[in-house]
């Protein structure tokens, strides 16, 4: 099978670039004008390569790798071999994040899966509908009535985007979106299969059956969000869904209706948010992490993946568990269970056959 580059460099800078783009710092004598060709794992990476060493548990592999340049803590810069550039920066991953959005722009956002640069002939688009210059419309995709979408923003193929929704401009919708009920703003991606704006979970429940709630908010996603392939963001019941600025959110995430989430928090992948939850600003939830509704995370809170959360949560603190608790309770009980264990000499039962 012929090897296939889906994401060829979009240039092939200098080191002396990336020590530009960076702020790193090179080794004396470094030759500055070398130029980097590609990136690589340091212990897959070749001539022409850059890398980079963040986690101490490849230290070992930097003294053999042949990168041309590696870029890594200041600490760590004596251990780079002969012939690959030490660029040494306190963030080693994040300076190679900055390289790798300028070499690999189109891997940063879903792009038109049909190489259209306007709006095709087989997509279909409400005479009503409003869209800025440079939209990106590909094949199959369904723009509604009153709908608008700003410059520069795709709509992959086969999206559907709703009545009288709104996107901002340079935003991506990939490929089998449905956005419904939304206000989106600017430089937000919806990765494939998102699902944003359908009514909410919503029932007034008695013995002679549930009747459905009609769910008339809207689901608002400020600018910068990120949502992952797979995710559902349910609209509001009588309120709105809020997603904040820059929060970043995994794929096959469940949002409830009502749920207010702040700036810059980062949801991990099936972790589900019940109804009607406020959480603030830089909190972290890990994946599976389960959060009955109602609750109050406070700014930069963490839960702990696979958490069954039941209570709120104060600002700055980091819960786990099932039931959740306090981490440091959670790891308390579980070191008590384990003792208890030892101390009763129970054993695991033999496997049969």
């Amino acid at each position: 099978m012929a090897k296939t580059n889906f994401f060829p460099a979009a240039l092939t800078p200098s080191i002396g670039s990336i020590v530009d783009w960076t702020g790193a710092q090179p080794n004396d004598g470094a030759d500055l004008t070398l130029i980097i060709r590609g990136v690589a794992p340091i212990e897959r990476a070749g001539p022409g390569d850059l890398t980079f060493l963040d986690n101490p548990r490849y230290v070992a592999d930097l003294s053999k790798t042949r990168a041309s340049a590696v870029l890594l803590q200041p600490r760590h810069s004596p251990r780079a071999p002969a012939g690959c550039v030490a660029l040494a920066t306190g963030q080693p991953y994040r300076a190679f994040t900055e390289v790798l959005l300028r070499l690999f722009p189109g891997a940063a956002r879903p792009g038109s899966t049909f190489g259209e640069t306007s709006i095709s002939a087989r997509a279909s688009v409400h005479p009503s509908a409003r869209l800025e210059a440079g939209v990106i419309v590909d094949p199959g995709a369904v723009v509604g009535p009153r709908a608008q979408i700003g410059a520069n923003t795709l709509i992959g193929a086969n999206a559907v985007i709703g009545p009288d929704v709104h996107i901002g401009r340079d935003s991506a919708v990939g490929a089998s979106c449905t956005v419904l009920c939304a206000l989106i703003g600017d430089r937000v991606i919806l990765h494939p299969g998102v699902r944003i704006g359908q009514d909410g979970f919503g029932f007034a429940m008695g013995p002679r059956g549930h009747l459905k709630v009609p769910q008339v908010g809207r689901v608002i996603l400020q600018d910068d969000v990120e949502i992952g392939a797979g995710t559902a963001i349910d609209r509001g019941a009588n309120r709105d869904t809020v997603i904040g600025e820059g929060t970043k959110i995994d794929n096959l995430v469940q949002i409830g209706h009502n749920v207010v989430i702040g700036r810059h928090c980062v949801i991990v992948s099936q972790a589900g948010i019940s109804g009607s939850c406020t959480i603030e600003d830089f909190v972290a939830i890990g994946g599976q992490a389960g959060l009955a509704g109602h609750l109050h995370i406070g700014a930069g809170a963490q839960i702990a993946a696979d958490a069954g959360l039941m209570h709120d949560v104060p600002a700055g603190a980091r819960w786990g568990g099932s039931p959740a608790q306090p981490i440091r309770d959670w790891f308390k009980e579980a070191a008590l269970l384990r003792k208890m264990v030892r101390r009763s000499g129970a054993h695991e039962p033999p496997a049969e056959g």
